[in-house]
C-alpha cells in the first residue's frame, strides 16, 4: 500500500513538472515568434534609409552572419541586428561604412576578397564580449602657415601608452580606431642615440656642436640635437628632427624611493591579462628595490584600503606575498582609492627623494567619483604635494584610455600600457630610472620659423599637448616631465619657400614680397647708408636660418625655468634621406606608420611598404629587438589592410582605393577601422 501511494505522487510531481516545462517552451516560442517578426519590421524599415547595399558599423568589422532557419536562432542574432541597426543610425552622418548584402534578412558581408577573413570580428553567441574601450577624440595637426603663425608651442610627452595599445590591438587581428593612435607616442617608444648632456647644454646638428663645452659647469639635465632632412612623407618638403636626450643614471645612484602601489582589484580586473599580468610585474619592480627605499600597497574595489604599510625596499618576500594574495571582486571606487595612496605617500615623504603614486587599473571607475573632470582636478591638487602619479594600465575590452590620460599628464608622471609581460619589464626594469626619477619638469618647446625661408609647417603628432604661444614664459602652466635617461622625438614637416609642392596657394591681391596671406608690406623710410648695411646684413643673415628653437624646463626641486635658445640654419639640410642619420630616418618611419594608422591623409608618398623598407635600413643596434618588433608590427597591419580589387566593387564607386581605403564618388567612404 505504501509503495502505491509513493507511486502516485511521483507520478503527480512528473506532471506538474511536464506542464511547468511546456509552459515555458510555449512561452518561448511565442517570444521567438515575436521576436521574428520585430526583426523584419526593423529590416523592413531600417533598409530603405540607407543606399543600397550600405550598412555602417563603428569601427568593428562584421563577420559572416547566416539566414536565420529556426525561430530560436532568430532571437539569438536579435542583438547582432540591433546592433547593426544602432550603429547605423548613429554613423552614417560620420561616413562610416562597410558593404553588406541587402536580401539577407540578418545580413552579411560582402564578397570575401573585399576583407580578408582574418580581419573580421565575429558577432555571434560564442562572441559575447563588448568594446567599450573611452578615447578621446583629436584632430591632426593642421599645416600652418608662417606668415600667419610663426610660432609653434607645446609641451613634451615621454608616455608610451598608445603604442602598447595599438600593438595588443593588432595583435588581436584588427585595425585600432584613429583615436586611439597617437603618433608622439610611438615615436617617442623606441630610444635614438642622441648624445649624453656633459657640462653645458650641447646642441648638436648631425656633425658638429653649436658651441664649446664649458668644463666648470655643472651637468645639465638634457642635451639637445636637431637634424634637417628630406621628408619621406611628402614630395618637396623637409623634415625637422628635435631630438633631447636626459642624463642617464644607473639603479645604485637612484635617489630613495618612497612608492605607493595603488591597485585596482574590482570586478572588472578578476582576467589574467589584467590582475594576473599586474602581479607579475610590480613583483619584478620590486625585485629593483633595496633597503633605502619604502613600498605601501593600496587597494580599492567599491571602497579603498591598506593592504601593506610602508615597508622596507629589501623585503622582497613581505612585498611580494601581499600582492599575491590580491584577488578581484566589486564595484571601482577609484576616487577613494587615489586620495588613500596620496595619504599614505605624504606617510611616509622622503625629502630630497623620489615620492610617488603608481596606478595600476583598467580606468574602468564606475562608483564614488567617476567624472574625469573631477578626478582631474583632485590629481591637480594633490600634484602640489610634490608626489606624482604614473598609470600602468591593463585589459581590453573596458579599457579607459581617456581617463588614464588626463590622470598622468595632470598627476606630473607618465602612462604606459602592459600588453604583455615584456613590456611590464621593459618599463619597470630596463627602464626603471626613467620611469621613477625625474631630472627635468614643465619641459616646454617653442619654434619660431623664419618667414624667408619657410612657407608652411607641420608638427607630427602632440595634438594633446599643444600650448598657446604666452604660455611658454608662464611658469604657472603645466607641462610635460622627462625622466632620468628619457629620449623625447620632436618632427615637424616643413615646405620652403621656392618649394613646389604646398597646400596653401598664394594670394591674388597680396603683395609680392608677401609669400602667402595680405599682410601689409612694411613701409618703407628713409634711412642712412650706414642703417641700410647693417639691415642688409642682418637679412643676409636671416636667410640663413630655418628657425629658431627655445626650451624652457625647471630642475626637479625648482619652480622658476630655464632657457635654451639657439637656430636652425639652412646648412644644416642634408641634401637627401640617405644622408640623414639612422635615428632620423627609422624615427620618421615610425611616425609615418603611426600617421598611417590615424588615416594618412598628410601622406602622399607613403605606404606601408615604404615604411617597412625605411625601418628596415635604419634599424642599426637593436638590442633589444624593440625596432625589429616594430617592423613586424607594420607588417601585421600591411596583412589586415583591406584589399579592394577594382573588378569586385560595385559601379557606384569611381574612385580607386587608396593605401587600400575606398573613396566612392558619394559622401559614403569605407574606411580602415
Amino acid at each position: 500500500m505504501k509503495q502505491s501511494i509513493q507511486i502516485v505522487i511521483y507520478s503527480m510531481a512528473f506532471v506538474l513538472v511536464s506542464c511547468a516545462q511546456d509552459g515555458q517552451v510555449d512561452k518561448r516560442a511565442e517570444e521567438n515568434i515575436n521576436e521574428v517578426e520585430q526583426v523584419k519590421q526593423i529590416e523592413q524599415v531600417k533598409v530603405i534609409n540607407v543606399e543600397e547595399g550600405m550598412v555602417s558599423h563603428p569601427y568593428q568589422r562584421i563577420d559572416i552572419i547566416k539566414p536565420a532557419d529556426k525561430a530560436s536562432s532568430v532571437v539569438t542574432q536579435s542583438i547582432v541586428k540591433s546592433r547593426m541597426n544602432d550603429s547605423r543610425e548613429k554613423y552614417v552622418s560620420k561616413g562610416r561604412m562597410v558593404l553588406i548584402k541587402k536580401h539577407s534578412t540578418m545580413g552579411y558581408i560582402a564578397p570575401p576578397n573585399i576583407y580578408p577573413e582574418s580581419y573580421a570580428q565575429s558577432y555571434t553567441k560564442t562572441n559575447t564580449e563588448t568594446n567599450t574601450e573611452k578615447y578621446s577624440h583629436v584632430d591632426d595637426n593642421p599645416t600652418k602657415l608662417v606668415n600667419q603663425q610663426p610660432v609653434s608651442t607645446f609641451s613634451i610627452d615621454v608616455d608610451t601608452a598608445s603604442y602598447a595599445n595599438i600593438r595588443r590591438i593588432l595583435n588581436q587581428g584588427r585595425l585600432p580606431r584613429h583615436d586611439a593612435v597617437r603618433v608622439e607616442e610611438f615615436i617617442n617608444y623606441f630610444s635614438y642615440d642622441y648624445p649624453q648632456p656633459a657640462f653645458s647644454h650641447q646642441v648638436r646638428s648631425h656633425q658638429e656642436p653649436s658651441f664649446p663645452e664649458p668644463l666648470h659647469q655643472e651637468q645639465k639635465p638634457f642635451s639637445v640635437y636637431t637634424e634637417v632632412a628630406p621628408s619621406p612623407f611628402n614630395k618637396d618638403k623637409y623634415l625637422i628632427h628635435i631630438g633631447i636626450q636626459g642624463k642617464k643614471i644607473i639603479n645604485s645612484e637612484r635617489p630613495a624611493s618612497n612608492l605607493v602601489f595603488l591597485i585596482d582589484v574590482s570586478g572588472s580586473m578578476n582576467n589574467p591579462n589584467k590582475l594576473g599580468l599586474l602581479k607579475n610585474g610590480l613583483k619584478m619592480l620590486t625585485n629593483q628595490l633595496n633597503k633605502q627605499d619604502k613600498v605601501a600597497i593600496v587597494v580599492y574595489a567599491g571602497a579603498a584600503g591598506t593592504v601593506l604599510e610602508p615597508t622596507s625596499g629589501d623585503k622582497h618576500y613581505a612585498i611580494t606575498d601581499a600582492l599575491a594574495r590580491l584577488s578581484a571582486g566589486g564595484s571601482t571606487n577609484g576616487g577613494a582609492g587615489i586620495l588613500a595612496a596620496y595619504n599614505l605617500a605624504r606617510q611616509s615623504f622622503i625629502d630630497g627623494g623620489i615620492n610617488g603614486v603608481i596606478l595600476a587599473t583598467d580606468g574602468d571607475f564606475n562608483v564614488g567619483t567617476v567624472n574625469q573632470n573631477a578626478l582631474k582636478n583632485m590629481v591637480e591638487e594633490q600634484r602640489q604635494s610634490g608626489i606624482y602619479l604614473s598609470i600602468l594600465g591593463f585589459g581590453r575590452g573596458n579599457y579607459n584610455d581617456a581617463l588614464m590620460q588626463e590622470l598622468a599628464q595632470n598627476g606630473n608622471g607618465n602612462a604606459y600600457y602592459i600588453d604583455t609581460l615584456n613590456e611590464a619589464r621593459k618599463v619597470l626594469v630596463e627602464e626603471l630610472s626613467s620611469t621613477l626619477m625625474t631630472i627635468a619638469k614643465d619641459v616646454k618647446i617653442q619654434v619660431e620659423f623664419n618667414p624667408e625661408t619657410v612657407s608652411e609647417y607641420r608638427l607630427i603628432g602632440y595634438e594633446t599637448r599643444v600650448l598657446k604661444r604666452e604660455d611658454f614664459n608662464n611658469d604657472k602652466v603645466d607641462a610635460g616631465e622627462i625622466g632620468a635617461g628619457h629620449t623625447v622625438t620632436a618632427i615637424y614637416e616643413i615646405s620652403l619657400i621656392n618649394g613646389k609642392n604646398k597646400l596653401f596657394n598664394p594670394l591674388r591681391y597680396s603683395s609680392s614680397n608677401d609669400h602667402s596671406t595680405g599682410t601689409k608690406p612694411e613701409q618703407k623710410s628713409e634711412q642712412k647708408p650706414e642703417q641700410k648695411s647693417e639691415k642688409v646684413n642682418e637679412r643676409e643673415l636671416l636667410k640663413k636660418e630655418l628657425a629658431f628653437l627655445r626650451l624652457r624646463y625647471k630642475l626637479s626641486e625648482q619652480d622658476e625655468s630655464k632657457l635654451i635658445e639657439f637656430p636652425i640654419i639652412m646648412s644644416d639640410i642634408k641634401s637627401n634621406l640617405q644622408a640623414a642619420s639612422n635615428d632620423f630616418k627609422f624615427s620618421a618611419a615610425v611616425a609615418g606608420f603611426g600617421q598611417w594608422l590615424r588615416g594618412g591623409k598628410n601622406l602622399s608618398t607613403m605606404n606601408l611598404g615604404r615604411v617597412i623598407s625605411l625601418a628596415q635600413n635604419a634599424k642599426g643596434n637593436d638590442k633589444n629587438g624593440y625596432r625589429g618588433e616594430f617592423i613586424n608590427m607594420v607588417k601585421l597591419a600591411q596583412a589586415l589592410e583591406p584589399r579592394v580589387s577594382k573588378s569586385s566593387l560595385p559601379k557606384k564607386f569611381a574612385n580607386p582605393p587608396v593605401n587600400g581605403v575606398m573613396e566612392p564618388k558619394a559622401h559614403f567612404q569605407l574606411i580602415s577601422h
